[in-house]
């Protein structure tokens, strides 16, 4: 499948991490959404109905983040994934990246960030 939906860059503040500080203190998170799902018949009718609205996809995002707190960013990517793809059927494959610009490591750096993808499963 070709077509895709794309949500990225969704900031959040959020206490995710394994060290205390990060629970006290909170950082900033970006988290990206890319969808796998058929477009075709959103795009021939023009109907909001036939497809999954992004609004959606970052309202998840958003709460996610935001209503737990996650040890690792990889359980909350696991987290978004798994609840993007129970509520909508039409997503057939889902990736997840979670990028952390204030990771607490000893050297100078962008950012760290990990990146999941699920499938529908049968």
């Amino acid at each position: 499948m070709a077509d895709r939906i794309l949500v990225h860059r969704i900031a959040v503040f959020a206490r995710h991490g394994v060290l205390p500080e990060e629970e006290r203190l909170g950082q900033r998170f970006y988290i990206s959404l890319d969808c796998w799902l058929d477009l075709a018949e959103a795009g021939r009718n023009d109907d909001v109905a036939t497809t999954v609205s992004y609004a959606d996809l970052a309202q998840i995002a958003v709460e996610t983040a935001t209503e737990r707190r996650f040890a690792l960013i990889e359980a909350l990517a696991e987290a978004i994934a798994q609840t993007c793809l129970s509520r909508f059927p039409r997503i057939e494959c889902i990736r997840v990246r979670i990028d952390k610009p204030s990771a607490p490591i000893p050297a100078v750096l962008d950012y760290a960030a990990i990146e999941i993808e699920r499938e529908r499963r049968p």
